[in-house]
């Protein structure tokens, strides 16, 4: 076995996967995982930089990482950073406060490389389910944006946009410095528009109406999944591998977008960093649902962490 350490520092939150991998059968034998929202990608869209609170939330996660880490002496230890961090014009102050808590550079990957780990992490252990046809069509809604990925057994083609829960929440929303609570039509139809662009970018790229079956990752598809379910508190092994008809994920969809802070943060399973932006991730995951005429989406708590954590295993040491 290799134990190896998997850090995800995404725009609205980072995770962290400790695993041991198994070489002769490339599993993943998960040892913790734990998720901090930090929103490191707050003003991005706007500012074109990495607010200073923004990076001490997310130093401080990474302290805390760094000692669970040790803990547990993994022998490999993998950082990769994706939107936000991408299009920030500071990101040197970042990549240096990671490297000095955690002692390893952050990888800040391309768009085309997120997309590798997300397929990797989500379909590697659907391999043989009789039930599910392929190809796959992988779907990363993220913070600040959603990867695409079409394959069978590897990647046929894939592409990044920039359409995720925090940069629409924030580039539509928003107004007057607040989440407009719950958004006038107008908001919902101009972000619905700016999805449905996206989605015309990504499909010059991706076969996006080929796929057999649609996978859904990430806190926005995952936190839909849990509230079709009624679960009365976010339950990750009944979250992971659950499938959620169009239907519902449009009945739900349309229920957060005129629900009000309040009612949206009473959902029993809703992480309190996800209140204001699922609205926005629902409604990414309902365009695409409609785009590609997937009559249902399967939801997977492994995603690009995986990814992260299968290639750190894999690579020489």
């Amino acid at each position: 076995m290799t134990r190896v350490a998997a850090v995800d520092c995404g725009t609205n939150s980072i995770r962290l996967l400790v695993a041991d991998a198994d070489p002769a059968t490339g599993e993943l034998h998960e040892l913790d995982r734990r998720m901090t929202v930090v929103r490191l990608g707050q003003g991005v869209d706007r500012t074109g930089r990495l607010a200073p609170e923004a990076l001490e939330r997310t130093f401080a996660a990474c302290r805390d990482y760094a000692a669970v880490v040790k803990e547990y002496g993994a022998e490999r230890l993998r950082f990769v950073a994706t939107s936000a961090s991408r299009d920030a014009e500071n990101r040197d102050d970042f990549v240096r406060g990671v490297l000095d808590i955690l002692g390893v550079e952050p990888e800040v990957i391309s768009g085309d490389q997120e997309a590798e780990f997300s397929f990797t992490g989500a379909t590697r252990e659907l391999a043989g389910r009789a039930d599910l046809a392929r190809p796959y069509l992988v779907v990363d809604i993220g913070g600040g944006s959603t990867e695409f990925v079409v394959g069978d057994d590897h990647v046929r083609a894939a592409r990044s946009v920039d359409v995720g829960c925090v940069r629409m929440t924030e580039r539509h929303l928003v107004h007057g410095g607040q989440v407009s609570d719950p958004p006038a039509a107008e908001r919902i139809a101009a972000m619905r528009a700016d999805i449905e662009s996206a989605l015309d970018l990504a499909e010059r790229t991706v076969p996006l109406r080929e796929a057999r079956t649609l996978v859904g990752l990430a806190g926005s598809v995952t936190t839909v999944s849990a509230i079709a379910q009624g679960l009365p508190a976010y339950d990750s092994a009944r979250i992971h591998h659950s499938r959620v008809s169009r239907e519902r994920v449009r009945e739900i969809t349309e229920w957060l977008l005129r629900s009000t802070h309040a009612e949206r943060a009473a959902i029993p399973s809703m992480h309190p960093g996800r209140v204001d932006v699922i609205g926005a991730g629902a409604l990414v995951l309902l365009a695409i649902m409609e785009r590609t005429g997937a009559a249902e989406v399967v939801v997977s708590e492994h995603d690009i962490l995986d990814g992260i954590a299968y290639y750190a295993a894999e690579s020489p040491s």
